[in-house]
């Protein structure tokens, strides 16, 4: 445990920062689990609608460099390469 307060406060600040970024990182990982199952399902309209949701999530994630920007281009790359696939 730390001992001076300017520690104790940095330990604070990691804790909450760590939760809000696991939290963040799951709901990443939730939306792309979704919008694999949407495409696997071939429901192609609401895939659309969901990739808009999760290129605006992504982006944030890189702005807040919860995530590096090369990581967030590739993973939309992927995204849209798969729902063009799918949509042909």
């Amino acid at each position: 445990m730390p001992n001076l307060n300017n520690a104790k406060k940095a330990l604070r600040q990691s804790m909450v920062r760590a939760k809000r970024n696991a939290e963040a990182n799951a709901k990443i990982a939730f939306m792309r689990r979704s919008f694999r199952k949407l495409v696997e399902d071939k429901k192609i309209d609401e895939a659309k609608k969901l990739m808009s949701d999760l290129y605006q999530i992504l982006d944030k994630a890189a702005g807040t460099k919860l995530m590096k920007p090369n990581t967030v281009a590739r993973v939309k790359s992927r995204a849209m390469k798969t729902l063009n696939k799918v949509s042909k």
